[in-house]
């Protein structure tokens, strides 16, 4: 069960190692895009290079799904990325249902983990995989692996990476599974001193930048959400305002600066003043335009002496 390319990785290596992949259930097909082309979910798509059969419930509580899934007397339901399952279909298959999360478990439970571990700063991160049970992401943990963040990498970068050891760790926990040699933990027992941060859903409001935080803060929040969702601002010149999403930047010594959310330029590229300092603009899209580096920007809007991101 699942949806985007994240998924994808898993399920070719099930097939791949010899575990027989019975159905995939994945999302409907959907519009998007310009002209509302009706895109396949990439979970299907690969499916369907496999032969195998796909469901794609519009509700998961549908009863005949649920009949469905039942008719396929499977042993296991492997979930990476996708809905949140009721209960009535997690608890089918006699071994239960397993699910790989981006984060080591319990830190970090919730929709955005990748994004969140980022913007928070966090050095050290990883893939878990688990039992689903009724609230989400607290199962009993099968095998966890770590790995380092890089201090530039982005969000982008980092679910490329998780995307391939979680496929890995995915196959070695079925394996175990199937050969009855792994053990369940509970998450509490790996809960060590301190707060344990969530990483809920990120909307849009979330994505709108701070100038006022220091510049350690900012890049890491940038980089947290590049590329996608986007980190955003509005930069101010006079009467004009341009939305304008940050997708790279990198924090420079500055000293003299005017007040946080100002914009100065260094060399030729532009940068924002920070707390403390200030970030320059490396890689940006204005409101309906392209992708452009900073540079390319700041000789387009010419911004003035007052203009200022807000």
């Amino acid at each position: 069960m699942g949806t985007p390319r994240f998924a994808v990785p898993t399920l070719e290596k099930l097939i791949q190692n010899g575990f027989p992949v019975l159905a995939v259930v994945t999302a409907p097909d959907k519009a998007s895009g310009r002209g509302l082309k009706v895109r396949e979910p990439e979970v299907k798509i690969a499916a369907v290079n496999y032969n195998i059969p796909v469901l794609q419930p519009p509700n998961l509580k549908d009863e005949k799904f649920a009949g469905d899934l039942r008719s396929l007397s499977a042993d296991l339901f492997v979930v990476v990325a996708f809905r949140m399952l009721p209960e009535k279909i997690w608890s089918i298959p006699p071994i239960g249902t397993i699910n790989l999360h981006a984060s080591i478990l319990p830190y970090y439970r919730g929709a955005a983990p990748i994004n969140h571990v980022i913007i928070n700063g966090e050095r050290i991160t990883g893939v878990t995989t688990f039992f689903i049970e009724k609230e989400i992401d607290t199962g009993k943990v099968l095998l966890q692996k770590k790995t380092e963040i890089g201090e530039k990498e982005t969000a982008g970068e980092l679910h490329d990476r998780l995307m391939t050891t979680g496929a890995d760790l995915l196959i070695e926990t079925v394996d175990k599974i199937s050969k009855g040699s792994i053990e369940p933990v509970s998450q509490a027992s790996l809960v060590s001193a301190g707060n344990i941060p969530a990483a809920p859903k990120i909307s849009r409001n979330d994505c709108r930048i701070n100038w006022m935080a220091e510049a350690g803060r900012v890049h890491d929040f940038v980089r947290g959400l590049s590329p996608w969702p986007g980190a955003w601002t509005v930069v101010v010149d006079g009467e004009r305002e341009i939305q304008l999403k940050v997708l790279m930047v990198d924090k420079a010594a500055a000293g003299g600066l005017p007040e946080p959310g100002s914009i100065i330029a260094i060399g030729d590229e532009p940068a924002v003043v920070v707390s403390g300092g200030a970030v320059l603009l490396q890689l940006v899209k204005p409101e309906g335009k392209r992708e452009m580096t900073g540079a390319e920007f700041l000789r387009g809007f010419r911004p003035g002496k007052n203009a200022f991101c807000k």
